[in-house]
């Protein structure tokens, strides 16, 4: 998820757990425990993209670095900052519940978080939430904004923001429950549309959790589509995109090719732009594809050049957050 919502997260969570002992310094000191997995973040300092990009969600968000870190982190804590207000057991569950939180909630995203690493390169990937969700992220804003102008000593902060935490949970199952009905309808289409495949997956697209991507492996091709909850019909419109394989024997020096490969969990394909080969990872979506054939995908390799595809991630998702996109996603949100 997002910095942002892992702040409120954390800072609901530290109340909740700490704010009678701590007052709101609970909520920031929750707040940080809640982030600290992403310090994995500065290794794009020295690394290239494609390096950095695996590396993040890797070790720091593992269930070992979670238990290894969550006693040493409240050790740290008691003796600089709290030696009498807090217990070291509450310590330890103040950080470790941030810690263990964040590689929980993370898992739910497309990106995949390492869970088992240093023992098991494969990351877990639910598919349930957007990293960018505001119906998730909403109601712990507003109630760490209430509860930070409250007093010290009020006792209604933490009602507030556990309500905050309680709301954000019945919508987190909720989503589990949009993507279980998804599948179903996904499983109905491809039966009553005849299409052979070896594995498909399903995830939602930019800010909500009603409009769903589908990609379906299908060997050499793959069959992309779009559904909303909202859909008066069933039916998925698929579009059919080659895997095109065969560009990698053009290649003559392709870096960090089989860890691409294993990132993107086989939903890949190779197109040429220009001069160029690009390796494109097709769980990410597409620019704008809810509305536009044969949209360009979100995140793209240049394997010719690929110490210079700096923030390539990025740079797909903010082409897609234009006027005429969002317009066109609420458009399909609604359904057909």
């Amino acid at each position: 998820m997002d910095t942002l919502t892992h702040m409120v997260l954390g800072a609901c969570l530290g109340e909740v757990i700490a704010g009678k002992q701590l007052g709101k310094k609970a909520m920031l000191w929750g707040a940080l425990a809640n982030n600290i997995p992403d310090v994995d973040v500065v290794s794009s300092l020295w690394l290239n993209q494609v390096d950095s990009m695996l590396a993040h969600r890797g070790i720091t968000h593992s269930i070992v670095f979670a238990v290894i870190f969550s006693p040493v982190l409240a050790i740290t804590f008691k003796n600089f900052f709290a030696k009498e207000e807090i217990t070291f057991l509450r310590c330890v569950l103040l950080f470790g519940s941030g810690l263990f939180l964040h590689i929980f909630i993370d898992a739910f995203t497309v990106y995949g978080t390492g869970w088992f690493e240093p023992f098991s390169h494969n990351r877990i990937s639910f598919n349930t939430l957007f990293i960018i969700d505001p119906l998730f992220s909403l109601p712990m804003i507003i109630a760490v904004i209430i509860g930070i102008t409250m007093g010290m000593d009020s006792t209604k902060r933490n009602k507030c923001l556990k309500a905050g935490l309680i709301i954000s949970s019945i919508y987190f199952v909720a989503t589990i429950c949009n993507k279980y009905f998804v599948d179903r309808t996904i499983d109905k289409n491809l039966n009553s549309q005849h299409i052979t495949y070896t594995n498909y997956m399903s995830t939602p697209t930019a800010l909500n959790n009603f409009l769903w991507y589908i990609i379906v492996n299908s060997g050499t091709k793959f069959y992309i589509g779009y559904y909303s909850v909202f859909d008066k019909k069933p039916l998925i419109d698929f579009e059919i995109v080659n895997k095109n394989d065969s560009l990698f024997h053009e290649l003559k020096d392709a870096k960090n090719t089989s860890e691409l490969i294993k990132f993107s969990k086989g939903y890949y394909c190779l197109a040429k732009k220009n001069d160029s080969i690009l390796f494109n990872d097709m769980r990410f979506d597409r620019d704008g594809g809810w509305f536009r054939k044969q949209a360009s995908f979100e995140l793209s390799f240049n394997l010719q050049n690929i110490d210079n595809n700096t923030m390539t991630l990025q740079r797909g998702r903010f082409k897609a957050f234009n006027p005429e996109s969002i317009t066109k996603l609420f458009e399909r949100i609604r359904g057909n």
